[in-house]
């Protein structure tokens, strides 16, 4: 079957999104990096979103053959996840107008939410659905994480039992779905994101660090990402305690996020206050995708304390720049680095070993280059021309037959 167009759901985050701050985070770099490889592949996608507002433009094509369709869904404003469901309705009733007055070859919903919008347009529209949960509530509630709302698993189990395939990031992730979803094995395929390696490569440190404002002689540590309990920025403040180089700078890019995120800024700069480090962290608001390289060239260490991660974009982008990566065991972090080799894994559950890697990467610069060296060139393993490749060839796989649906 030959796949022309494919349209995309995204409901609680737009492509347009700046990530690293809101919603916005590595899903909206995977989705808009994917829709843009499909595009080049020869596959339209049309993403649709909710609309935040009356100005929110109705359908932006950011490329030729890729729009960002904003459907009216909630009336006007940005709107927390968690009352999200309560619009879910009105967003699937824009969408099947919106799609069913096209032609399309399949449904991709990236996020639960965009999953249960799927599910009904899959009976609507006897379209074929494919689904990517990028974090699955289990998995976030066995890492002590408990702000979902008390429909998820539900919701996540039926759209498991009526999508045509599964795609996992990590290997992980495609357990998880197996075992607690009780996923049929031959639904779920594990399809890694990519990376942009024309953006993300290995640069001048003293340069980048030049153009960013950062002293060339101090060693750097660099979270990047979005500021909430499950990514574990507390976990970066203790370790930087614990160096035994009082020297050592942690540079925190990203913004609040979620209901709590204000809440835990505020307590991560007490956290900051009471471990005496208050001068040794800088806290830099979101970047734009692009300028993000900037910030891993000019870095020492990237620290991925995430206390779950489906995948871990951040993760890959540094290695692609040759930076030594420190991350947590969880998820697809694991299949990411390689401990020792291209960076190092430490304990989800202590947290407190973070500490000791960093300092050896900044007693060892041979070490650290070498490690970087080696994490830059396995990131060639990843990219999103092959991420679209497979996902064309699924999507003409499920449009090959009739939909099975649910009871």
């Amino acid at each position: 079957m030959s796949v022309r167009r494919v349209a995309m759901l995204s409901v609680h985050t737009s492509p347009l999104d700046q990530p690293g701050s809101g919603d916005g985070g590595g899903m909206n770099v995977y989705v808009a990096s994917l829709a843009s490889a499909l595009t080049r592949a020869g596959v339209e996608c049309d993403v649709l979103t909710r609309a935040e507002g009356v100005h929110s433009p109705g359908v932006v094509e950011i490329e030729p053959g890729v729009r960002v369709v904003h459907l009216a869904a909630g009336g006007q404003g940005a709107m927390p996840k968690y009352a999200l469901p309560e619009v879910l309705g009105e967003f699937t009733d824009a969408a099947n107008n919106y799609i069913g007055g096209r032609s399309f070859d399949a449904l991709h919903a990236h996020y639960w939410l965009s999953g249960a919008v799927g599910h009904q347009l899959k009976h609507d529209l006897g379209l074929p659905l494919v689904t990517t949960f990028h974090t699955l509530a289990a998995t976030k509630a066995a890492a002590g994480i408990h702000d979902d709302p008390i429909t998820r698993v539900g919701t996540e189990r039926e759209i498991v039992a009526c999508a045509d395939r599964i795609i996992a990031s990590a290997p992980d992730e495609a357990e998880e779905l197996l075992t607690t979803y009780g996923a049929r094995t031959e639904k779920v395929e594990v399809i890694p994101p990519g990376v942009d390696h024309e953006l993300f490569s290995p640069g001048d440190r003293h340069r980048n660090r030049q153009r960013l404002g950062l002293d060339v002689g101090l060693p750097i540590l660099l979270f990047v990402g979005r500021i909430q309990p499950l990514k574990g920025v507390d976990r970066a403040l203790r370790a930087l305690a614990e160096l035994p180089d009082p020297r050592a700078l942690l540079v925190v890019v990203g913004g609040p996020s979620g209901a709590d995120g204000e809440d835990e800024m505020a307590r991560l700069k007490a956290l900051a206050q009471q471990l005496g480090i208050v001068d040794r962290v800088r806290w830099v608001s979101p970047q734009p995708h692009g300028a993000l390289a900037s910030w891993y060239r000019a870095a020492d260490v990237c620290l991925v304390p995430s206390r779950t991660e489906s995948f871990g974009l951040v993760a890959l982008e540094a290695a692609a720049c040759g930076l030594p990566v420190v991350a947590t065991d969880v998820g697809g972090l694991q299949s990411l680095v390689d401990d020792g080799e291209t960076g190092f894994l430490v304990d989800a559950h202590g947290g407190e070993e973070f500490a000791a890697p960093i300092a050896q990467l900044m007693a060892d610069p041979a070490l650290a280059a070498e490690i970087g060296a080696r994490a830059a060139a396995r990131s060639g393993r990843y990219a999103w021309s092959m991420t679209a490749a497979r996902l064309r060839r699924i999507y003409a796989d499920v449009g090959a037959y009739e939909p099975v649906f649910c009871r």
